[in-house]
């Protein structure tokens, strides 16, 4: 049973459920799917990890046959409710998302194209990935938020992304952000836990402070890597993650695809080949909360990421790290000009990597 931290804050004690009492709170507290939870409420939100985890479990060997579309699609939600500890409602409602009070939207998909209709992709909603096999079985389930999911696509046809424009100058490493946030500073201390997995949640008193991380990761520069071709930008990035997660001391260099890239340490990397920073659909400013669980009574936000901008030049065949620029969500704009581009689309299409369920 997946099991979340106990904590104290200002001498109150705020106990973060295990999942069976998580889903005990949401039988009892006589809510539906239709009433909202506060983002990381710890005795009512089900944080993505978990969520990914019970749905797994609940909708795997679900076997849908040869059910209309409409029908497939309230079996599935049903199913859903049930899992989660909500009731089922007579007929079930047009909101945006559908499940509002988790905040996800559910797809079910056989083809590894998934199409969002007639509306933008949302950053902080959930997006509960359903892939059925040819028989119309479940097979596995992937819960992803919209900013993960806007880093699959691949046609440029997103509704709106931000983007940035990074400007070199002759310093070679700059720490923007000479400290974190006021909301993380409690929360600093010393990587103990070297075994972590960088897609672990932030600990407290695990995260390194943003000038300990400036440190480390300055002696990159100058460093070289095998470029594994001009069109292979997502596995270039990869190379990038797997020496970061080296340098700041963890045995595994995992990636889950999830924002932040380093989860444990709040870091969001980006390789950069061109002056252009593409900053998908949440600006790095934004004080909307991130899809976390409280820590310490302390809801993290978007502008609490460190994000780490290394800037590279290729031979074709090399990839060497010649800037890094290190700067907290808060301060991004402070050292980055921001323009953003729209494009508006009435079908998105993204297009699920072959291994996203494997992920």
């Amino acid at each position: 049973m997946h099991q979340i931290l106990s904590s104290k804050d200002n001498g109150a004690i705020v106990r973060f459920m295990n999942e069976k009492d998580l889903l005990d709170n949401i039988s009892k507290s006589g809510l539906t799917i239709y009433d909202p939870i506060e983002i990381g409420n710890p005795k009512l939100w089900i944080p993505t990890t978990i969520l990914e985890e019970i749905l797994n479990r609940s909708l795997r060997g679900l076997h849908l046959g040869n059910l209309p579309l409409r029908t497939r699609s309230k079996v599935v939600k049903s199913k859903v409710c049930e899992a989660l500890g909500y009731p089922i409602p007579d007929s079930f409602q047009k909101t945006k998302p559908r499940f509002p009070g988790q905040n996800f939207d559910t797809y079910t998909q056989k083809a590894n194209n998934l199409q969002v209709w007639n509306e933008e992709l949302d950053p902080i909603r959930r997006y509960v990935i359903i892939k059925v096999n040819e028989r119309f079985t479940v097979e596995k389930v992937k819960v992803v938020t919209g900013q993960s999911l806007a880093k699959l696509d691949t046609t440029g046809t997103l509704t709106q992304k931000y983007q940035a424009r990074l400007i070199l100058k002759e310093t070679t490493c700059e720490l923007v952000s000479p400290q974190d946030t006021s909301l993380t500073l409690p929360l600093l201390g010393f990587n103990t836990n070297r075994e972590a997995s960088p897609c672990n949640e932030p600990e407290p008193k695990k995260l390194l402070p943003i000038n300990d991380i400036f440190k480390m990761l300055s002696g990159l520069i100058g460093y070289n890597f095998e470029d594994p071709g001009y069109d292979q930008e997502r596995n270039r990035g990869g190379g990038l993650h797997k020496l970061i997660c080296r340098t700041l001391g963890y045995v595994t260099s995992n990636d889950d695809g999830q924002f932040p890239d380093i989860k444990h340490q709040l870091l969001e990397v980006k390789l950069q080949m061109s002056p252009t920073i593409d900053l998908g659909l949440v600006c790095p400013n934004s004080t909307a909360p991130l899809d976390l669980p409280m820590i310490e009574g302390r809801q993290l936000r978007h502008c609490d990421v460190r994000y780490a901008l290394f800037y590279a030049k290729t031979t074709g065949k090399v990839v060497t790290l010649t800037h890094l620029f290190l700067t907290t969500g808060e301060s991004f704009f402070t050292k980055f000009p921001q323009f953003q581009g729209k494009v508006l689309n009435k079908k998105l299409q993204i297009p699920l990597p072959k291994n996203f369920f494997s992920v």
